[in-house]
């Protein structure tokens, strides 16, 4: 950090695996990586070329190559991963991971039904590849899932080898763990919690006032996604209590 301050909670250190941030890139240039990662490399743990960004991205291995460089793992987007499986083409997507040096798969099925004995075993066959995320929760704002089945469905995926589970909510933040207005469904997370470990459990939030909802639930280490690039800085200093909105919540009155 570039001054000394006390009171500064304590962030873990990268690579961790509690208290990552996710980006999303829905389509930054190549110049726009590098001055993103000049700035907020160090805080950034994974990047998630959004939804099917990653087909129609030019020079997407370049691209790669450069979040690779600043030793930051990108992944493809769960719609990616959607969309091969439902045209039957799962080993070649395997593949495509494979020849893009591609470390990270996200198992979703926010776009279309699969059987969730069929989603498991996709997570079982696919961590022989690669480090998998999977996200639960539908991307239709009109599929209300009741809180004992995300238990029962994040149980699941990671008994069947998912490293964290994704929380949906769409890169607005208005469907799954949110309302439709980004209002957080509180009884819904909390009741999750106290089924499934917090540090396994990958929250996407969006919008700022989600972010510090979880921040103020959980700490600074809460592991949050689909992070604007432009508000990875921001961020990092919401979680130590240097912005507004967390200002007092790590400081201890009586020593300042």
């Amino acid at each position: 950090m570039n001054f000394n301050l006390t009171q500064i909670p304590d962030r873990n250190l990268k690579p961790r695996t509690n208290g990552i941030t996710m980006v999303m890139d829905k389509g930054l240039s190549i110049p726009e990586v590098h001055n993103f990662m000049s700035v907020s490399g160090p805080h950034v743990d994974i990047v998630k070329l959004g939804f099917g960004t990653s087909f129609v991205t030019p020079n997407l291995r370049e691209k790669i190559k450069v979040y690779q460089s600043y030793n930051v793992p990108i992944y493809f987007g769960g719609t990616l991963f959607e969309a091969f499986l439902v045209r039957n083409q799962l080993n070649d997507y395997i593949a495509v991971c494979k020849d893009y040096g591609i470390e990270y798969i996200e198992v979703s099925d926010g776009s279309i039904t699969i059987p969730h004995a069929e989603k498991c075993g996709y997570i079982e066959k696919l961590t022989k590849h690669a480090t998998i995320l999977s996200e639960v929760g539908s991307k239709d704002a009109a599929h209300i899932i009741p809180p004992y089945k995300w238990i029962e469905l994040m149980r699941a995926e990671l008994n069947a080898g998912a490293t964290y589970v994704i929380a949906e909510a769409r890169e607005a933040g208005n469907v799954g763990i949110y309302r439709g207005s980004g209002e957080v469904r509180e009884g819904l997370v909390q009741e999750i919690l106290t089924q499934i470990p917090g540090e396994k459990i990958l929250w996407e939030a969006p919008q700022k006032a989600q972010q510090l909802y979880f921040i103020e639930l959980l700490g600074c280490n809460v592991n949050l996604g689909n992070i604007a690039p432009t508000e990875m800085i921001s961020l990092e200093a919401m979680r130590i209590g240097l912005r507004g909105d967390t200002f007092s919540l790590f400081l201890n009155k009586e020593e300042a």
